[in-house]
């Protein structure tokens, strides 16, 4: 008998709420403020805080972090705005810290 296999996701490394799909990661080589961070195109059971602008290595970007919407850990950030052309393919996506998300369901 074939054994049933879910989706594989990404969750938060506190409470393993589900956060994204791995079939919407964008890239894996982002930096993040603690390391390593992916470019996610969806997020799931997360909640996006204020907008803020930042100066991230790429630019002047509008920013919202993001917490998981059980233990709100912050687990990330929303690009809301990209200022620079060669930058607005990140509009509307999400940065996860690789430190924040653990793999399910591999």
């Amino acid at each position: 008998m074939a054994e049933l296999v879910g989706p594989r996701l990404y969750s938060c490394c506190n409470c393993r709420n589900h956060v994204s799909l791995h079939d919407d990661v964008v890239s894996k080589a982002f930096q993040g403020r603690h390391g390593r961070a992916f470019l996610f195109s969806h997020a799931m059971n997360i909640v996006v805080g204020p907008k803020e602008d930042r100066n991230l290595t790429t630019g002047l970007h509008t920013v919202a972090d993001i917490s998981c919407a059980d233990c709100q850990e912050v687990l990330g950030w929303k690009y809301e705005r990209a200022y620079e052309a060669s930058q607005k393919y990140k509009e509307g996506k999400f940065i996860f810290e690789k430190s924040k998300i653990v793999q399910e369901n591999w």
